[in-house]
């Protein structure tokens, strides 16, 4: 189906500097980990386009791929392509707004299943926002789909939700009934952030029972599921809710969330996803940040440690980066074991410390000419990337 595509401003900048004094002789081991540019390309797509870009300017290093995933877009591509036996398993579900969604699931070897919303519930399958109507009912309907299929545990990756709905629509899929069943103008149900406001009592009666092995939500924020850094006020105007009706989404959230006196919306992550983190936790989920989870089930640190300089970048590099997303830890982990650190990335809003190179494509694009061209073609922006970065730390080394 057709997806809705949308990519973020700002200034970007290019910024390469020498890198510091390498006393080893040999050639460059070098590990490309970036997570997804959200909505232009994925990680594996850009991590390829980096090492080709490398690869021009210094054909003899040693270059391992690594994209990354911290829960949002890309998670199942990542693990599908860092796990040995992993399966796609496909499924057809009900997409945010109604239509059907032809997705997948990931069946691990451990017997466990990856089930990703951005995929199934994402707000890039809308062609326009819908803020009142969005729904998960079709990353319901995929977990369903894998426990059904025998998955012993879940790891679900919340990121990228086209709605706040407080998780209802998984929780429907999932068995729990409301009160009442279906909205008075029409057959369709009580679905999406709208539904709240008529909801007077719940059933969990039906709702179905955990795996054995557990369901792990992967998140990258860790807001709370109301208030002023909850879901609807941070998150609610990225998914189509005008500022003046940010209050009328907390307060659909609040009604929804006493209707649960065990689960504490206060919960950090609770928000995540426009409350579907909430709605995993009434199930009885636990919820992780993605970024340590990902990077514990791709051996992130030993890739580290393998390396002599680590690449990592995203779509936009700005402060949020550095609080639990992919990129950041990626960072971190250069920085602990004293690897050098490079970063690329759609577009730069801040340094990132130590870094040996900075190149936003953007700002490439923009010193060719155009410098909207980056996002139309991000891959072959980011192999002009790697490519620069390259010949910038081969000179230092020459």
């Amino acid at each position: 189906m057709e997806r809705r595509t949308a990519h973020g401003g700002g200034q970007g900048r290019s910024d390469v500097r020498p890198a510091r004094s390498d006393p080893r002789i040999g050639l460059m081991r070098v590990l490309i980990a970036p997570d997804s540019f959200k909505g232009t390309a994925t990680a594996a797509e850009i991590a390829a386009a980096i090492g080709e870009g490398w690869r021009r300017a210094c054909p003899g290093d040693t270059i391992r791929l690594a994209p990354m995933a911290d829960g949002g877009e890309g998670t199942l591509d990542a693990l599908a392509a860092a796990v040995d036996g992993a399966e796609r398993v496909p499924v057809v579900v009900r997409g945010p707004d109604d239509r059907t969604v032809e997705t997948a699931w990931l069946r691990l070897p451990d017997g466990r299943a990856v089930v990703e919303l951005a995929s199934t519930s994402g707000i890039t399958l809308l062609d326009r926002l819908i803020p009142d109507h969005a729904h998960t009912l079709g990353f319901g309907d995929a977990i369903a789909a894998a426990l059904d299929a025998g998955a012993t545990g879940l790891i679900l990756a919340i990121g990228g939700s086209a709605s706040t709905d407080g998780g209802l629509g998984v929780l429907r899929a999932l068995g729990l009934r409301t009160t009442p069943e279906t909205a008075a103008d029409g057959p369709d149900g009580m679905f999406g952030s709208a539904a709240l406001d008529l909801i007077t009592s719940v059933d969990r009666s039906a709702l179905r029972p955990l795996p054995p092995g557990g369901v792990v939500v992967l998140t990258d924020v860790d807001a709370p599921l109301t208030g002023p850094h909850g879901a609807a006020a941070i998150f609610g105007p990225q998914k189509g809710v005008e500022p003046a009706r940010v209050p009328v989404f907390d307060a659909r959230l609040a009604r929804w969330a006493a209707l649960f006196p065990g689960t504490d919306p206060a919960t950090a992550g609770a928000g995540a996803a426009g409350g579907v983190g909430f709605g995993l936790l009434v199930w009885g989920a636990t919820l992780e940040r993605g970024a340590d989870v990902l990077s514990d089930l791709l051996g992130l640190r030993s890739l580290v440690v393998d390396a002599d300089i680590v690449i990592t970048g995203e779509g936009c590099w700005d402060a949020q980066s550095l609080t639990g997303k992919a990129p950041g830890l990626v960072a971190e982990l250069a920085r602990s074991s004293s690897k050098g650190i490079a970063l690329i990335a759609g577009t730069i809003r801040m340094p990132l410390a130590g870094a040996l190179a900075a190149v936003g494509l953007d700002q490439l694009a923009d010193e060719a000419g155009d410098g909207t061209d980056a996002m139309r073609r991000p891959v072959h922006w980011a192999t002009e990337a790697g490519f620069k970065v390259a010949s910038a730390v081969a000179e230092e080394h020459a």
